[in-house]
């Protein structure tokens, strides 16, 4: 068995072998890289909105090709993640959704935007599934929870992605040029972190983590319509944080500069400070949840999008506005990181199942969210149109009852496998990867 990175670990906690600690790298600069892909094209909207002469619906529209993608491909994540591994798919789909976004940059009409979109919404979904996969192969070898970290570097890269977009825009970069340096840069970044991840098929960790007792604890279950209530509920949740993502990265930049008058530049910050807040509060959302559980983290972050936004859309101006999308990121900063967790835990379900199928029905907010926001400003004004984050906020508060209390127990899930201080399954049997994957 190899040594660990240090000689002592925390108190409380074991030591985690170096190949662990590498593949916990990889898949950070796996979720770093998604977020950087998006990003980079959200500061450009407004310019090709402006140069395609595209209406609010159309935008919406063409925007929502995007989730419409994600939804056609998110339910093929799982045979093709069983054929050739999550950490290949993670990697080399990252270079294929780079040069769709790079597609959707220089796409001189409506349709081959919103087919570039499709086509980088197919393979985000998949490779979303594939990284969540390969994170949660980490965690179980972790013994202990590092899947709000993970979606924290997505909003890292997410602010690096957005800060790259207002960077070349200001500087008069052309979009195509733009996306072509961010897909190379972003690609050979995936395909490095490749080499760290974890070799073999991705339900080892599972198995050996558990030791055959997940199966068994998974076939006890109440009445099937509790079960599948409680992950409708589960979804709701995902769907809320997709929307109030959605708002910040589709209609922020739009809202600040057509409605508010910002300058492009300026104009794309409230996106950044949304992803910028979120990072914050995932940094610090697994603290929060050991103390305070999912159940109240979710709540109070609920309150805190439907409030900080309400209030900017209530009184309007720039800087209200940014540190209105600011309070936004922040309080669905952990939704969807235990949303996941939940749907992964709940009893009855095959393994797998549940993460499944939340990740794709949360896509539905991505689907519907541009052009219901797109009809309703078309109909009324943008600013009513983005109502729907504070209403997203309130949805949480009432649903988040299916989530986590303080004890770790949730409705239909089930208690925590080991504590805190268990030895990583690597570092406590000394099965050590050998060769990259």
């Amino acid at each position: 068995m190899s040594a660990p990175d240090s000689p002592a670990a925390p108190a409380g906690r074991a030591p985690v072998d170096r190949s662990v600690r590498r593949a916990r790298a990889a898949v950070s600069l796996l979720f770093l890289t998604n977020g950087a892909l998006y990003a980079n094209l959200v500061p450009r909207y407004p310019e090709i909105k402006a140069a395609l002469e595209l209406g609010n619906a159309q935008y919406g529209l063409a925007i929502a090709a995007f989730p419409a993608g994600a939804l056609v491909a998110g339910m093929a994540a799982g045979p093709v993640i069983r054929r050739f591994r999550s950490s290949r798919v993670a990697a080399f789909g990252t270079v294929l959704t780079a040069l769709c976004m790079l597609g959707a940059a220089v796409g001189p009409t409506w349709a081959l935007l919103a087919g570039a979109l499709f086509l980088a919404g197919a393979f985000d979904a998949v490779v979303d599934v594939a990284q969540n996969a390969h994170g949660l192969r980490v965690q179980r070898l972790y013994r202990r929870s590092v899947l709000n970290s993970f979606h924290a570097l997505w909003s890292v890269g997410a602010v690096i992605g957005g800060l790259m977009g207002a960077a070349a825009t200001g500087l008069g970069v052309s979009p195509g040029v733009h996306l072509a340096v961010a897909a190379v840069l972003l690609s050979a970044t995936a395909l490095t972190a490749y080499r760290w991840t974890l070799p073999g098929p991705d339900r080892e960790e599972a198995a050996e983590a558990d030791g055959g007792a997940e199966q068994e604890v998974r076939g006890v279950s109440g009445a099937a319509w509790t079960r599948y209530a409680i992950l409708a509920a589960l979804a709701v949740i995902s769907i809320a944080g997709i929307m109030v993502e959605d708002a910040g990265s589709t209609w922020g930049a739009v809202y600040l500069s057509d409605h508010l008058g910002a300058p492009a530049s300026l104009a794309a910050f409230g996106y950044i400070a949304l992803v910028g807040a979120q990072f914050v509060g995932r940094m610090a959302g697994d603290a929060l949840t050991d103390r305070f559980g999912q159940r109240a983290v979710a709540r109070a972050g609920g309150a805190i999008a439907a409030l900080g936004l309400g209030a900017a859309l209530l009184f309007p101006s720039v800087p209200g506005t940014i540190a209105g999308f600011a309070a936004a990121g922040f309080g669905v900063a952990t939704l969807i990181p235990s949303a996941m967790h939940a749907a992964d835990e709940l009893r009855g379900l095959k393994p797998g199942t549940g993460l499944a199928l939340v990740s794709w029905l949360m896509r539905m907010g991505f689907l519907c969210s541009p052009p219901v926001v797109g009809a309703i400003a078309d109909a009324t004004t943008l600013r009513t149109g983005l109502m729907v984050v504070p209403v997203a906020g309130v949805v949480v508060v009432l649903l988040a009852g299916v989530l986590a209390d303080r004890s770790g127990r949730a409705p239909g899930g089930r208690a925590p496998r080991v504590s805190e201080g268990a030895p990583p399954k690597a570092a406590a049997t000394g099965a050590e990867p050998s060769a990259r994957p």
